[in-house]
């Protein structure tokens, strides 16, 4: 007798840098979500898609949930906080401590999602990531902490970073899920459009490039997006295995003269070397040459303006 097919959402939720976008691109075998060691790089919901004989799955990723300071950070953790109404279950991203203790701290930002968690009633599973980086017997201890915390219908430990314990999830996931048709089609890994993920894209060499204030005070918009020379894939390949050409304007947008000047670099170095590892990694995703252009423009305090934010796509 074959099993019922089920599907459903499931979120990923956590702190900043626990892995959720790690582990999301590795369960979608795609690249979806950018990474970045810098806390706070998904700023805004991304679904990716999997699809198995036996189910479908659509993962949720969400940004970090931490004490919020500013108009910025806020509208992130509510994207986050909400996503828990709205899926059938929530995979709850810790991870590990190095220090032996007997009670493992959870934390003002992890307690608020224990809080929320108990107040929506949604199944939740604790996934502890993270777990090449330490120890096994450090592991029980923190498990036994959150279970008190928590009912939590499964515990799994796993490290997004190498695989170990990934495909164990997925099993115990799709058990918890409702039993129900396909949501979307086979093929379909993402709802993010093809000029969001170029713009975050573009956003990850940002991120890689710059230091301190520049990273959290800036926002990429794709203002041209011209596929008229574009060749579908399986199309005659040229040059580098590439076929055809998309041409895209993006915008950096940042907050002050200074944190332009930075982007820039001397003699616009810094802008030209984000914007060839860009257009490298955009090429990769969409299949074919691309010709990028990159601009850097000051909109003041965008970050702690309600029309600031919704300019720039991260409206409330």
């Amino acid at each position: 007798m074959s099993r019922p097919y089920r599907s459903g959402f499931a979120a990923l939720i956590g702190r900043p840098n626990v892995g959720k976008s790690t582990l999301l691109n590795r369960l979608a075998g795609e690249k979806l979500a950018i990474v970045s060691p810098k806390p706070q790089t998904t700023r805004n919901r991304i679904l990716g898609v999997v699809t198995l004989p036996e189910g479908q799955v659509a993962f949720v990723d969400t940004p970090g949930v931490h004490q919020a300071r500013g108009r910025l950070n806020r509208t992130m953790v509510g994207v986050a906080l909400h996503a828990l109404s709205e899926v059938d279950l929530v995979l709850f991203l810790v991870e590990p401590s190095q220090a032996k203790a007997a009670q493992p701290e959870i934390g003002p930002g992890n307690q608020l999602i224990l809080d929320k968690l108990r107040s929506t009633g949604k199944p939740a599973v604790l996934v502890i990531n993270k777990i090449d980086s330490i120890a096994k017997p450090l592991l029980l201890p923190l498990i036994e902490r959150y279970r008190h915390e928590a009912p939590f219908a499964e515990v799994v430990p796993v490290s997004a970073l190498t695989g170990d314990g990934v495909d164990r999830l997925l099993e115990a996931v799709l058990a918890l899920l409702p039993e129900a048709p396909a949501m979307f089609d086979a093929d379909m890994l993402t709802d993010q459009a093809e000029k969001t993920l170029v713009a975050e894209y573009v956003r990850e060499q940002l991120l890689r490039h710059t230091q301190k204030e520049v990273p959290y005070s800036a926002a990429v918009v794709v203002d041209a997006f011209d596929e008229t020379e574009r060749v579908p894939r399986g199309g005659p390949a040229g040059k580098g295995g590439l076929a055809g050409l998309v041409h895209i304007d993006a915008t950096i947008y940042v907050e002050r003269e200074s944190q332009k000047a930075i982007v820039i670099g001397k003699r616009g170095q810094m802008l030209k070397a984000i914007g060839t590892d860009a257009r490298k990694a955009v090429e990769r995703l969409l299949g074919t040459h691309v010709y990028l252009a990159l601009r850097v423009q000051v909109e003041p305090d965008w970050t702690q303006r309600a029309d600031g934010l919704r300019k720039l796509g991260y409206g409330e």
